[in-house]
């Protein structure tokens, strides 16, 4: 295993993404393009290194969730396609219109308010079919079609472009299937209706990643490709048919590895007591790292490829294995908490699941205290 190179770090695999995205291009339909979602500091694998990354390999779509973030992406990609997916004051439609920045458009009133502001910004307007977020909500395509006419004739909004999210597109179920085609019928018939008003959008999309990845067409002229970007899955329990490779792996290291009796506790609350006599390793890695409490006497890492548990409660910059089985457990030994040592394999996914939780949220919760490393 390799040389220790923090106290924590995750090691961030370019070429994974690279691979990555060969797949994702490999999948989609002629036509189509890729909007890669970078928001969250690129699911927590570093915004700047990962964008750059990824207008190398000629991406020119990027998706957002705020002007900050959309902010950095333009100061990095000055030629990019911008979309803002969250919400941004209509107080900062100038900084909109001057960065060449598209919003996404939530509402009628939003629309009204940011035309107000005298600057003209250009908009996506978003569609809600059923997701229940955000978005224009009717009951019909005519009604849908007479609201966005109106809002394209705003003259401070320049419209160019629908787009719809869909919300259990990484389901088998029957009825959550059902769901999502109704989703991608609604979003069709929206377009044929303003289209039987001479009114034509550039960009009409909806596919996110599980999108792409169970329910592929070529209507949808973007993909906003997001987790799948960073070779996780939309939905652990589903077979994924891509080749994707992990781009995130989190290591740390031994600070200090001790025998204890039968009997004696570990950590806060006393959670763990030894039944027999252990040696036990102190991790430099905690919670205030992003390494959830939740996995307390849950999680396994890696050490020297093998697995070794967590016992006792993770700390705030610390956490205790009983790495009995490992004979030459010694300080400043490499540990890996997600990624690949010999053999062995821990994901992300695999800790979600041992929490509750999703893959996103493991790799999006790496604090920023932790370097990602780039290799």
């Amino acid at each position: 295993m390799k040389q220790p190179l923090k106290r924590a770090w995750a090691e961030i695999s370019l070429s994974a993404l690279d691979h990555n995205v060969g797949a994702i291009s490999g999948k989609m339909n002629a036509g189509a393009k890729m909007m890669a979602v970078v928001k969250a500091d690129a699911y927590g694998h570093g915004e700047s290194e990962i964008i750059q990354r990824l207008s190398a390999a000629g991406i020119r779509y990027f998706a957002v969730s705020n002007l900050e973030e959309a902010l950095h992406v333009r100061a990095q990609c000055p030629d990019a396609e911008i979309l803002i997916l969250g919400y941004t004051p209509p107080e900062c439609a100038e900084t909109l219109s001057s960065a060449n920045i598209i919003q996404g458009i939530i509402s009628p009133e939003y629309a009204c308010a940011l035309n107000s502001r005298g600057k003209v910004v250009r908009g996506h307007i978003k569609l809600d079919t059923g997701m229940g977020r955000v978005g224009l909500r009717q009951n019909s395509p005519e009604q849908f079609a007479d609201t966005i006419e109106d809002i394209t004739h705003l003259r401070n909004l320049r419209i160019e472009g629908l787009y719809t999210h869909l919300a259990v597109a990484d389901s088998e179920d029957p009825e959550d299937i059902a769901f999502t085609k109704s989703q991608i019928t609604a979003i069709r018939d929206i377009d044929a209706a303003l289209r039987k008003r001479h009114i034509r959008f550039p960009q009409v999309h909806y596919l996110n990643s599980a999108g792409l990845l169970y329910h592929n067409d070529d209507v949808s002229t973007l993909v906003r490709a997001g987790i799948i970007l960073y070779g996780l899955a939309p939905n652990a329990e589903l077979l994924v048919p891509l080749d994707l490779r992990p781009v995130m792996s989190l290591r740390s290291v031994i600070s200090h590895v001790k025998h204890i009796p039968a009997g004696m506790s570990v950590s806060y609350g006393r959670t763990y007591t030894a039944k027999e006599p252990i040696k036990v390793a102190t991790v430099t890695i905690g919670y205030a790292d992003g390494y959830s409490r939740l996995l307390s006497g849950k999680a396994d890492v890696l050490v020297h490829g093998k697995r070794c548990p967590i016992i006792g409660r993770v700390c705030m910059d610390q956490l205790m294995l009983d790495v009995s089985t490992i004979d030459n457990a010694a300080p400043g030994d490499v540990v890996t908490l997600i990624g690949t040592d010999g053999n062995e394999t821990i994901t992300a996914d695999e800790l979600a699941a041992l929490y509750g939780t999703i893959g996103y949220e493991v790799v999006c919760g790496i604090s920023k205290r932790v370097p990602r490393i780039y290799i």
